[in-house]
């Protein structure tokens, strides 16, 4: 076992450093509490407690944090091995200190599912790579999330620096911190970036690489050290000279160096497949101006002292990089000969590429492309700003209990109050709205799965569907047995909050539509069947009865049956009707179409060769349009039924009745005489997609008068009847629905 001393006056200073007189006592009255309390008690890594409490404490007191983080920081450690401790924390140190400490131990308790997600996607495809990389993104977001209150997550950080720093002291290399380092690298240093909390950024990736590439880090560290004093030499002389041209030149800018740390030039080096003496931002600093003709004029003074490498200058002010980022970028040849790279930006674009949509970790972890997590950007800018304002003012604070008291509850209640984050018992974690129910968590799994949900455990224990889920809660789902599709969800779970996200409910109603569907469907099939048995007609051609009703298919006509649209006479007229039939024009009811649609009694524009005055009635069968190749068929009582040359229903009643045809062609009609055609699509079903379609139509000016789908594995076959005024105009609009996203075909049925 380790003995422990009392810590020293230097030690008590650095914890009490920036705080008031009250305060100080505090921390140190909890220092004297932690010595006695730690003893000799260690931790997992075999360090002594007392000594990674007090480095936890010491890193928050560099962070400028107030005294009760502090506290915590001393006493999380102290919770985790002696759990029954937090009873004397809270009436000896407040309730806020016991939740924060409590709070950091529900985080730690994360570290085997991290170690499982962030495991790393060598050797799996590229889907799985990428789920891998979502992954671990949503458990960043699960470690704010879960943080009732944010300082939960600066103790976390701390715990996680101090940590790192006793294996490099100790100069451990195995397994063990390989794998701490690359979860840090993966989780804790990208928070770290995002909260703006940058003394704690550098350090975090630095240590972790050291760990993960032990050989590169060393490599790397051994070149900028040879190097180091002349660098950082030079980038002094160069500010200085910059300073001096632009303060001859009435210019007022603050201009700093950007010194890159180990890890960030590793990443260039292997993102770019450069070499160390190829980096053009080893050497670099940024000027900061007013406005932005100063960074133009600005731009024109370096490029007057240094001379500039054409190809890496970038302007990014008047061409923005797509989320909004704006910044002059050049690379210029210093004395020496060597590159010097020199950012050039307004006060207002520097605050937005540190604080808005275009923050520097967006480019190192997204690629610099749009994300969709807008409002979680807002919330964490809105962080980073906070704790920039807090390190500002914390001098001038000290005293001021009512101010340091505000910025305390501001901290407290940023949290990312919008969403949850629920695990699955295969550590998979899953993001869901605020109020989600194990129903929500079912679905978001898999549709199948949620259509089967019949129970649920929460954390080990069987809850109620309408139970809400909290964040880092374990949920298992209960299905039924049997194969997919054959069980389904509760109507309830629509009206008695089982269902609370949006996409859970729209599933679940599309289950019931489908169902709806299939009862109509065959109640219209048996009542076509017990018609069909009445007269006997028993052995009849359902396709070709349906078609010589004018339905596409025989479905259409037992839906049409089932919903009271089409009268059972029109089925029973057609049995007994060897020739043609033409099913009268309310036969079917559809949308309302346009009063000059053939539809409603508008002349067809059809000339019957050699015969005047006969009444012609377009076929709804194959439902013929101009420019058609079209034919007539005499029928008896209702004049010339015109069918498209090329249908299969006239076919069939030529064979039978050659003298009845008759040959037609297109007259003139008025100009806004429309006609009825049916177009057949079929796509990958998705959300949206009958809007994206309907949308074309409108475009196009075509007028949707019926509209029929059906959706089943994952593939939707729409049938529209829409009025065209030519086939021309149809064939437009279908080669613009080909184009839309998910459609297999779309065709004139």
């Amino acid at each position: 076992m380790v003995s422990i001393s009392a810590p020293n006056s230097a030690t008590s200073e650095q914890l009490v450093e920036g705080l008031s007189a009250p305060d100080s006592a505090r921390v140190l009255d909890a220092l004297a509490y932690a010595t006695a309390a730690y003893g000799d008690k260690q931790t997992f890594a075999g360090r002594s407690a007392l000594e990674f409490a007090i480095g936890v404490a010491t890193t928050l007191a560099f962070l400028r944090s107030d005294a009760e983080t502090r506290i915590a920081g001393l006493m999380f450690e102290l919770t985790l091995l002696e759990p029954d401790t937090a009873a004397d924390i809270e009436p000896r140190f407040g309730k806020q200190v016991c939740d924060l400490a409590t709070g950091v131990r529900q985080l730690i308790r994360l570290r085997a599912l991290t170690q499982a997600q962030h495991g790393g996607a060598g050797g799996r495809g590229k889907n799985a790579a990428q789920q891998a990389v979502a992954q671990v993104e949503t458990l960043r977001k699960m470690l704010l999330a879960m943080a009732s209150d944010m300082r939960v997550v600066l103790v976390r950080l701390a715990a996680c620096v101090t940590t790192l720093r006793y294996f490099a002291d100790l100069k451990l290399f195995n397994e063990m911190t390989r794998e701490y380092g690359k979860e840090t690298l993966d989780l804790y240093a990208p928070l770290a970036n995002r909260l703006g909390i940058w003394q704690l950024k550098w350090e975090l990736e630095d240590l972790s690489f050291r760990f993960i590439e032990p050989e590169a880090y060393k490599r790397i560290a051994k070149m900028l050290e040879e190097k180091r004093m002349m660098r950082e030499g030079f980038v002094s002389s160069a500010i200085l000279r910059l300073q001096t041209e632009l303060a001859s030149a009435g210019i007022q800018a603050e201009v700093f160096g950007r010194p890159k740390h180990i890890y960030s030039i590793w990443n260039k080096m292997r993102g770019k497949e450069l070499d160390f003496t190829a980096l053009y931002d080893v050497r670099a600093f940024r000027v900061i101006v007013a406005d932005v003709k100063t960074c133009y004029t600005v731009l024109g003074v370096v490029h007057n002292i240094w001379t500039p490498i054409p190809k890496e200058f970038d302007d990014y002010i008047s061409r923005p990089k797509p989320n909004g980022y704006q910044s002059l970028h050049t690379v210029v040849t210093a004395e020496d000969g060597r590159p010097l790279e020199v950012q050039i930006r307004t006060n207002e674009m520097h605050s937005f590429a540190e604080y808005g949509v275009a923050a520097h970790w967006r480019y190192k972890e997204e690629g610099g492309s749009n994300f969709a997590g807008q409002k979680y950007d807002e919330k964490i800018a809105w962080l980073r700003q906070l704790l920039a304002w807090k390190t500002e003012v914390a001098d001038a604070v000290v005293g001021q209990e009512e101010i340091q008291r505000e910025w305390v509850e501001k901290l407290k209640s940023a949290t990312l109050d919008d969403r949850i984050f629920v695990m699955t018992p295969q550590a998979r974690v899953l993001e869901l709205p605020v109020g989600a129910t194990p129903v929500d968590f079912a679905y978001h799994l898999h549709t199948d799965v949620g259509h089967r949900c019949r129970g649920a455990k929460v954390d080990g224990i069987m809850v109620p569907l309408n139970t809400q889920l909290k964040n880092g809660q374990t949920c298992e789902i209960i299905t039924a047995k049997g194969a997919p599709g054959t069980a389904g969800p509760s109507r309830d779970w629509l009206s008695a909050g089982y269902a609370v996200s949006t996409r859970t409910r729209s599933k679940i109603r599309a289950w019931f539509h489908a169902i709806d569907m299939q009862e109509t469907l065959a109640h219209g099939r048996s009542l076509v069947e017990k018609s069909l048995q009445r007269e006997g007609k028993t052995a009849v051609n359902l396709e070709a009865l349906a078609q010589k009703l004018g339905f596409a298919k025989v479905d259409e006509l037992f839906l049409s049956v089932g919903k009271d649209e089409f009268s059972l006479r029109h089925v029973e007229q057609a049995l007994h009707d060897n020739g043609e039939v033409v099913v009268p024009e309310d036969a079917v009811l559809v949308g309302k179409s346009r009063a000059s649609s053939v539809e409603q009694g508008a002349k067809s524009g059809v000339l019957v060769v050699g015969t005047e005055g006969l009444m012609t009635v377009l076929a709804k069968c194959c439902k013929p349009a101009p420019p058609d190749s079209i034919v007539g068929f005499v029928t008896r009582g209702k004049g010339v039924s015109i069918h498209r040359a090329t249908c299969k229903n006239f076919e069939e009643m030529r064979a039978k009745a050659p003298e009845r045809v008759i040959f037609t062609e297109w007259g003139s009609t008025g100009h806004d005489t429309v006609y009825p055609v049916d177009i057949f699509i079929l796509a990958g079903d998705r959300q949206g997609l009958l809007r994206d379609i309907s949308e074309i139509f409108s475009r196009e000016k075509i007028n949707v008068i019926g509209v029929n789908t059906q959706s089943a594995k994952g593939q939707a076959r729409m049938t529209f009847t829409a009025e065209i005024s030519s086939t021309a105009q149809l064939l437009k609009a279908l080669n613009v629905i080909k184009d839309v996203s998910g459609v297999l075909e779309a065709r004139r049925s």
